[in-house]
């Protein structure tokens, strides 16, 4: 598990004070005996909204103090499988379990779970150190204790109210919201809102945390912050945190591991840099990488050998038949002779460039990913150039989607 800062990387004293908060918040106290840190099991969870099947027997684990993001396109059952797991959806079949108890007919707020949503769900009637302090009460104050005039009187009341001030003080402490515990929803910022979201769920030490795609109303430049809080938060708190999201970027970033679902399945569960570089399925290939990768029909001859448009590429594929070669934008490189192609447009994004072309043979669309100081190079809109990729990163998907064995035959680049 990696670490926040890395080793031999001096923390600042902002961070310090953030670490401090948040150990403070997450400690649990001595007398209760409360371990904090569980994980969460689903367990071939089914789910059919009508004659619609939504999952199809989805199974993951989120080990205790791991990060795992769950993305897809829209639609395919995230966030169904999310508020399963929540208690607000009912599975049709299969089961969850937090911290090793099964919970999977438990109401939800027996789950001892927090969930972050997308529109940060903030009561805007009430302040900021309010509507933190929400969950603190239903959990430790009896429903007598909690009403507007009498409660306060009753025993035990005064008590519990000085505890949940303190952690609520400690949560907003951390997330820099001490200043703004008077204010109410509307006198805030996105961003601070979304705060608010957080310290309400990590004020009550949950065993597990649900993000249901809390960056998503954010602008671009305080997404990129938010989620590095996030992860800290996390890392800090040590809870499994189940994250979904539909932006392969936070994916990427944020999690230990990346659970990539379409049409209701797990297509495959691995490192960010697995899922990048090694996908088992193109699907995931496709739906993972920005530009998408690019793919071109082939074929696998009785020699083994991989062509394209009757040429062969370089590879030596495990089984005949019609494949297709996946090959990454920044693996494409502009050559003297190779897979010839026709120039359409160049894109400039600052950091590379991007070079949209046209595989002549078969009119396959295709994208390479440049640094900026090859654009004198490049060729113009409307010509015609030829294309060269490493054979060791080209991947090779079967009929069927599912990866095939493919062997370089050289290290080198290989030209077709």
């Amino acid at each position: 598990m990696t670490t926040y800062p890395p080793p031999g990387v001096h923390k600042t004293v902002t961070q310090t004070k953030f670490d401090c908060h948040i150990s403070a918040l997450t400690a649990a106290p001595q007398h209760q005996g409360v371990q904090f840190v569980t994980g969460i099991r689903i367990q071939s969870v089914t789910k059919r909204f009508g004659a619609t099947p939504v999952l199809r027997g989805v199974s993951l684990d989120v080990a205790a103090g791991e990060f795992v993001a769950l993305v897809g396109p829209s639609g395919c059952g995230k966030t169904t499988l999310m508020r399963i797991v929540a208690g607000i959806e009912q599975a049709d079949g299969g089961g969850i379990a937090i911290g090793g108890r099964d919970v999977t007919r438990l109401r939800a707020a027996d789950r001892d779970v927090a969930m972050v949503f997308q529109s940060y769900a903030l009561y805007p009637h009430l302040s900021v150190a309010e509507n933190i302090t929400v969950p603190l009460a239903m959990r430790r104050l009896s429903a007598w204790q909690r009403l507007p005039l009498l409660g306060r009187f009753l025993p035990g009341t005064a008590r519990a109210a000085e505890g949940m001030a303190r952690d609520v003080r400690t949560a907003a402490e951390a997330l820099g919201l001490r200043p703004l515990l008077d204010r109410r929803p509307a006198q805030l910022s996105g961003g601070q809102r979304q705060r608010v979201a957080l310290a309400r769920a990590i004020v009550r030490r949950p065993s597990a945390f649900l993000m249901d795609e809390p960056l998503s109303n954010l602008d671009a430049s305080l997404r990129v912050q938010t989620r590095r809080e996030i992860v800290e938060i996390h890392r800090l708190a040590g809870a499994a945190t189940l994250y979904v999201t539909h932006d392969q970027s936070e994916a990427l970033t944020m999690a230990d591991r990346v659970a990539v679902m379409q049409g209701g399945e797990l297509l495959q569960v691995a490192t960010p840099e697995a899922i990048y570089a090694d996908p088992v399925d193109l699907r995931v290939a496709t739906f993972i990488g920005s530009p998408r990768i690019n793919t071109l029909p082939a074929e696998t001859g009785a020699d083994g050998m991989v062509r394209v448009a009757g040429h062969p590429v370089g590879l030596w594929g495990a089984s005949p038949g019609p494949v297709t070669l996946a090959i990454r934008p920044e693996d494409l490189l502009p050559a003297g002779h190779g897979l010839p192609a026709l120039a359409e447009a160049v894109e400039f994004l600052g950091e590379s460039l991007l070079l949209h072309a046209r595989h002549e043979a078969t009119g396959t669309p295709l994208v390479l990913r440049l640094p900026p100081e090859a654009r004198p190079d490049l060729p113009a809109s409307g010509s015609h150039f030829h294309l060269q990729f490493d054979t060791s990163r080209a991947l090779l998907f079967g009929a069927g989607g599912k990866r095939v064995g493919a062997t370089a035959l050289s290290g080198e680049a290989v030209l077709v």
